[in-house]
């Protein structure tokens, strides 16, 4: 599990494309890895997709 909510703080529909930048620029994250995300925001809105990386 990633979270970046200690790092930056709220930042709404930019959490998820912070966290994936963080993690593949360290690596953890590599080519055909199979991510799942979920995001939760104000007024009960959520959102959330499974998907393959890379190729």
């Amino acid at each position: 599990m990633i979270s970046n909510l200690a790092n930056y703080g709220n930042t709404s529909a930019a959490s998820i494309p912070l966290a994936l930048d963080e993690v593949v620029r360290s690596g953890k994250i590599q080519s055909g890895d199979i991510i799942a995300t979920a995001g939760f925001g104000a007024g009960l809105t959520w959102g959330s997709a499974i998907f393959k990386w890379g190729k």
